[in-house]
């Protein structure tokens, strides 16, 4: 049993400190404050999360692909709190940098010497008209929730001729990969059932190109043309009638903006994101309303005692798990200097890796950071950097969900170790 200090929405108004205030029991708050504990065990570290239950959210497209059950990517999240820290059971409401505090939603108010941001996104379902209403039902689904994972696996299994349409909004999102890798999962699982040349497949993309890195794009698009999926570029889900199965685009070119309306038999949605409210409406938000950080040190560009990580940040990194597995130890680093009145001394090069799921038991490892530079952990005689690999599958599946709940929940930095700034 997890013997951490818990404090539910039911405390009364009060007023309290703690040396590092941590927004966000996600895989970036739990993943620093275990790599702070690292450093100096004698730290007062508080984590602020309402949520019962902690999710390794790269495994839902292999819960989508049939390869994970949905239970394999959930633990409560008294399991991974660290025992060290004392855990709010409470929202965030108001981040005051100005005045060192963060006000929650049951009126408690923390103060703090640091501040660490890192409550992730928000999905945003009412952004396409009629799609909330649609979900789970007339064919509609999304791998980015836990519950509507296993009836992307059931639509897939089920389905034997008609119109797959799979679509990606406009950058940033979680996961640039995702959306495709919904799609090549769905693609051989059905060439291997025998019924792929029943079903016509699209793929509609809110951008020009199927990957932002084009050193990994002649892979995909050998698979593309292996399963017969048309690219529809420039085209942005607006809208879905999920009782007609019909799905609406808007399409634009560089001087004309139309909309055009396709049927369906399943749709694998992903929608807009943003940053949470929390940060968008705070003073540390930058003009697109993500956290204002420096993207090599990760320290707040405005507040010295502010750091953030994860997908908030308005850093130009990938969103992803693995990028906050190299970010969570250049805060703890950072910020260490920065209440010891040292210079930073660490920087994060923009990692960020997108295991590309093109078929079940082959994966393009794809590893870059900022500008798309490519950042290979293994030389290319172990594994061939843009191309598909058994060994990115194992990876992928076996190898990434043990280093998350082992290794980088607790602080842990295998392969993961700062680098000294440039």
């Amino acid at each position: 049993m997890n013997e951490s200090t818990v404090t539910n929405q039911s405390t009364a108004a009060s007023e309290k400190y703690h040396d590092i205030v941590i927004i966000g029991g996600g895989a970036g708050g739990i993943a620093v404050a275990a790599s702070l504990h690292k450093r100096r065990a004698d730290l007062d570290i508080a984590i602020v999360e309402p949520a019962q239950d902690h999710f390794y959210q790269p495994g839902w497209t292999l819960v989508g692909g049939g390869v994970f059950t949905p239970e394999q990517t959930r633990r409560s999240m008294h399991s991974v709190m660290p025992s060290f820290v004392t855990w709010y059971q409470a929202a965030a409401e108001q981040l005051l940098p100005e005045s060192r505090q963060v006000v929650l939603g049951n009126e408690t108010t923390l103060g703090y010497r640091a501040l660490v941001v890192a409550p992730g996104l928000e999905i945003d379902w009412q952004a396409i008209d009629g799609l909330e209403e649609t979900l789970g039902n007339n064919g509609v689904t999304s791998n980015y929730r836990f519950d509507l994972a296993p009836y992307t696996w059931s639509l897939v299994q089920s389905m034997r001729g008609g119109k797959a349409l799979f679509t990606q909004p406009p950058m940033p999102i979680k996961c640039a990969g995702a959306p495709q890798k919904a799609m090549y999962l769905s693609c051989h699982e059905w060439e291997k059932q025998g019924v792929l040349k029943n079903i016509d497949v699209h793929f509609h993309n809110a951008g020009g190109v199927m990957f932002g890195v084009s050193d990994f794009v002649p892979a995909l698009d050998e698979y593309v043309q292996r399963y017969g999926i048309h690219k529809q570029f420039q085209q942005n889900l607006i809208a879905v009638d999920g009782p007609a199965q019909k799905a609406r685009f808007r399409v634009t070119s560089e001087d004309s903006s139309e909309e055009i309306e396709t049927d369906f038999d399943m749709l694998h949605v992903v929608p807009p994101q943003r940053a949470p409210r929390l940060v968008r409406e705070s003073s540390l938000a930058n003009e697109g309303g993500w956290l204002d950080l420096d993207a090599d040190t990760l320290q707040h560009n405005h507040f010295s005692d502010v750091f953030g990580l994860g997908d908030a940040s308005g850093t130009g990194n990938a969103k992803t798990a693995a990028a906050v597995r190299k970010q969570a130890p250049v805060v703890a680093d950072n910020l260490m200097a920065v209440l010891d009145g040292k210079s930073m001394s660490s920087g994060y090069a923009g990692y960020g890796a997108c295991p590309l799921t093109v078929e079940r038991g082959r994966v393009v490892l794809a590893e870059f950071g900022y500008g798309g530079q490519l950042q290979p952990t293994f030389p290319s005689w172990i594994n061939q950097a843009t191309r598909p690999t058994r060994l990115g599958w194992n990876i992928k599946a076996q190898q990434l969900p043990f280093i998350y709940w082992n290794l980088m929940l607790k602080g842990h930095e295998w392969l993961a170790k700062p680098q000294a700034r440039t």
